[in-house]
């Protein structure tokens, strides 16, 4: 079907497959990008569409209801090679329509073979194109030139007022200094390419931050960025008198707002997405340091893992392990973030089910038992306190033990010391628990002399009847209880207590087996 030449051609988008779009459907309008390679069609370019098709004579609202054949929008092949998206306006040179011509039409018509008709040859007068930009410009020509001219002199004082209020950026490295004067002067040439309507408000984060290297997040805080921004655009905005051609000064103030408002959110965009990749890598690094430090290594490459993620040298140091909560990541966000309002420097880890933390400061043993909770269902065992995170390795190793160790003791505390679960903890055949168990109850009551390791174990044997212990040793009742005192002063531990009590056999007996192989092996090496 013949087509009329004043309706101009939007044919040739890069489409992955073959579209059919209606110019004048109010949809298709609307849209304003077009197939997978994002070739944008500006709503100014929709509206030059709609033009041509009135001065043809045609409603564009009635397109749609002429059920006319549609715009065909297909991929070009590589033999045409053929600019995309081209509209044009009518030429005064274009043929005039005759008698002899058909009725217009108000679509633009196809080949038989669905091809849509080819642009008219170089140095035609039907084939002058005007190409949109992005945008439309958001300043007037006048002014776009006077900030041309103006940009090196814009960077210039744009580094002068940052340096005179900006402390922070005086007290950075020459290299640090240097990659932020370039992002303020990208800034500018940014604003200007932003004024001519060249650069897309998505494109911001990339023209504007893509210059520095990410190492930047690192060195300078995002509040330190916005103040970059605000005190470069707030050189430019004071020179709007000069910038802007005469009328224009109200415009260009409200396109420098809006400019550091997109530029803004740009900049939160780049350092989410930097908070994000650090986040990353940080729970990598403190899953080593947890890891190396449950094997028991000792090396200063656990030191130097934990100062990267900002562990000072904190001292005390220990490790509470228990199970996981059901929502692991949720929990452990909580967990730091109490932690760390309770002054506390913490590492988290996950072994399996069981999560473990290590928590540093100078009242961390009294306020670990706030942190009971954000753990899972269970005990929660808590290993010893020691100097320094180097030493942590033991805690974790007696914790780990003691939440084994827990099942075995029904009355147990939620919060439990690894240290009063050692008769448990010898059952699972730990020497390092044994050893201690002995040298916590045997070792100084054997070392004090006196009476007080018979009374104890003669207390132990007649049930911790006072009478019965007293009737065993010849000695008063009152005596028995002297000395009981004194057991208790001794190795902080009641024996009439049924669990210290129960401790206290247990390391009783451990001793008296380590003595008697002592005495075993001495004898056999004598009589060799």
């Amino acid at each position: 079907m013949p087509g009329d030449p004043s309706l101009g051609r939007v044919l040739d988008v890069r489409e992955s497959t073959a579209e059919v779009l209606l110019p004048g459907d109010p949809e298709h309008r609307s849209r304003e990008r077009l197939g997978h390679d994002g070739i944008t069609i500006a709503p100014a370019m929709w509206a030059q569409i709609e033009e041509v098709t009135v001065s043809a004579g045609r409603d564009p609202a009635d397109l749609a209801a002429d059920r006319c054949p549609p715009t065909v929008v297909r991929r070009p092949s590589s033999a045409d090679r053929r600019p995309p998206t081209v509209v044009r306006r009518p030429s005064s040179a274009d043929h005039a329509p005759t008698a002899d011509d058909p009725e217009p039409s108000s679509c633009v018509p196809s080949s038989p073979s669905g091809r849509a008709p080819r642009r008219p040859p170089r140095g035609h007068p039907a084939g002058r194109v005007r190409v949109t930009p992005m945008c439309e410009p958001r300043c007037g020509e006048e002014t776009i030139q006077r900030l041309e001219r103006s940009i090196g002199a814009l960077t210039t004082a744009a580094n002068g007022h940052l340096e005179a209020t900006l402390p922070w950026y005086r007290a950075l490295p020459a290299q640090e200094r240097s990659w932020v004067s370039l992002v303020a002067h990208t800034g500018l040439t940014s604003f200007l390419r932003w004024c001519k309507g060249l650069d897309e408000t998505a494109r911001l984060r990339s023209v504007v931050f893509g210059a520095a290297p990410t190492e930047l997040t690192r060195s300078i805080s995002l509040s330190q960025t916005l103040d970059l921004i605000r005190g470069v655009l707030e050189v430019v905005e004071s020179k709007v008198d000069d910038l802007a051609a005469p009328g224009e000064e109200m415009a260009l103030s409200e396109t420098i707002l809006r400019y550091s408002r997109e530029v803004a959110f740009a900049a939160a965009h780049v350092y989410a997405h930097a908070y994000e990749r650090r986040g990353a890598w940080d729970a990598r690094l403190e899953s080593l340091v947890v890891d190396a430090l449950l094997r028991g290594d000792t090396d200063e490459d656990i030191s130097l893992r934990a100062n990267a993620l900002g562990w000072a040298d904190t001292a005390p140091v220990l490790v509470a392990v228990g199970r996981a909560p059901d929502h692991t990541d949720i929990g452990m966000d909580a967990l730091r973030r109490d932690a760390e309002r309770r002054g506390l420097a913490c590492l988290l880890g996950v072994q399996g089910r069981t999560l473990v933390a290590v928590l540093g400061g100078a009242e961390v043993r009294e306020a670990v038992a706030a942190l009971a909770p954000h753990f899972g269902d269970g005990p929660v065992a808590v290993g010893p306190v020691v100097p320094r995170l180097f030493a942590a390795g033991r805690s974790a190793r007696a914790a780990m033990s003691g939440l084994l160790a827990a099942p075995a003791w029904p009355g147990a505390p939620r919060l439990v010391e690894a240290d009063d679960l050692l008769p448990e903890r010898v059952l699972l055949g730990e020497r390092p628990a044994r050893a201690h168990l002995v040298d916590r109850t045997f070792t100084p009551l054997q070392a004090a002399g006196g009476d007080l390791l018979a009374t104890v174990e003669a207390y132990l044997e007649c049930g911790r009847v006072l009478e019965a212990t007293a009737r065993s040793l010849f000695v008063h009742a009152n005596t028995v209880r002297y000395r009981l005192g004194r057991v208790g002063d001794l190795v902080g531990l009641d024996p009439t207590s049924p669990r210290e009590a129960h401790v206290l056999a247990t390391g009783i007996a451990l001793g008296r087996l380590a003595h008697s192989e002592k005495r075993f092996h001495g004898s056999g090496r004598t009589g060799d």
